[in-house]
């Protein structure tokens, strides 16, 4: 049977992780630049630019220093996956990607490029340019990615009344040290890239408007910026929430996951959104709901605890929509 933590301890170690707390960061640069308010939104796994009859979808990752030195094929891999999982979770495709890449050596850059390249070749998506420096004395990585979608799926469109629907690839195990999921480096080419039509799919059909890409923070980090840009609160019920054999909940809400998906999802489509990641073996739930308001708790179906109220404490401290539409900032 699985053990349930206390709920108020848990909510407490949720909000001060350190995958949350990266977030902030968001919000300083979003103001630096003068970003609020701009035509095109800020606070979503891309850009999504206008373009004829859909949208170029634009984003870019960078990666902690630490992670680069410690495990460089792998992020190198990452930096690939995590980008073409951004242009996934819009409801679109990816086409070209560049990288920007630091390094102390050439013999230091290798094994990244490498990984890059193995992921690229996996993945089907081409390596078009990019910049180079192995002069530096750390290794630094950095990789953006260009996409199109003819219909989105935005951070901005979840509703009051919707379900709240986790999408994770259980396939797979961490890759110590860090809290990476790892469920891709390993699997059949089709399958990840036949895994990776599931979101385009269901933007087309009009399944879901609403997801985001489970990143730094999982799936409690990804529900809070879902809920800021959103303008609704979020409840997450801890027991309905799959988690691997001998994995802690704890451990696994903050999960960085190599495919995993959070969509708000109205109730009448729940059964077809679930089919569809069902259908090729990705573990996929009701988790939550979607509510008025700006709070994002948890809940074990007796007791509920606040793990963020964007009202009062903004994460990524952007303006965002309140009930009646308008902006808050």
């Amino acid at each position: 049977m699985k053990t349930v933590p206390d709920i108020h301890s848990l909510a407490q170690t949720l909000a001060a992780s350190r995958g949350v707390a990266a977030k902030q960061d968001i919000g300083a640069a979003a103001a630096a630049l003068g970003l609020k308010g701009q035509g095109i939104a800020v606070g979503d796994d891309c850009a999504a630019i206008p373009d004829g009859d859909g949208y170029l979808l634009f984003a870019i990752e960078g990666f902690m220093n630490e992670f680069v030195a410690g495990d460089p094929w792998f992020a190198g891999w990452c930096g690939v996956m995590v980008n073409i999982s951004d242009i996934a979770a819009m409801g679109g495709r990816p086409v070209a990607i560049a990288d920007a890449i630091w390094a102390n050596g050439e013999s230091q850059a290798i094994p990244v490029l490498e990984g890059m390249r193995a992921a690229a070749t996996a993945f089907g998506v081409p390596i078009v340019g990019g910049h180079t420096n192995v002069q530096t004395d750390r290794g630094q990585l950095s990789v953006a990615i260009l996409g199109r979608a003819t219909k989105l799926l935005s951070s901005f469109d979840a509703k009051p009344g919707d379900r709240l629907i986790a999408a994770i690839d259980h396939r797979g195990g961490y890759r110590e040290p860090f809290s990476n999921w790892e469920a891709a480096t390993k699997a059949p080419q089709a399958r990840l890239r036949g895994d990776l039509e599931i979101l385009p799919q269901i933007a087309e059909c009009g399944l879901a408007v609403a997801a985001k890409d489970i990143s730094q923070g999982g799936i409690i980090g990804t529900s809070i910026m879902l809920a800021e840009c959103s303008g609704v609160g979020i409840e997450i019920d801890i027991t309905a929430i799959p988690v691997p054999d001998g994995i802690e909940l704890e451990r696994w809400l903050l999960t960085f996951p190599s495919f995993g998906y959070l969509l708000s999802v109205t109730p009448g489509n729940v059964d077809a959104v679930i089919s569809r990641f069902t259908d090729r073996g990705i573990t996929t739930s009701v988790i939550g709901s979607v509510h008025s308001g700006s709070e994002v708790t948890i809940t074990d179906g007796s007791s509920r605890a606040l793990v963020r109220d964007h009202q009062t404490q903004q994460l990524m401290r952007l303006s965002v929509p309140t009930q009646g539409g308008e902006e808050a900032a």
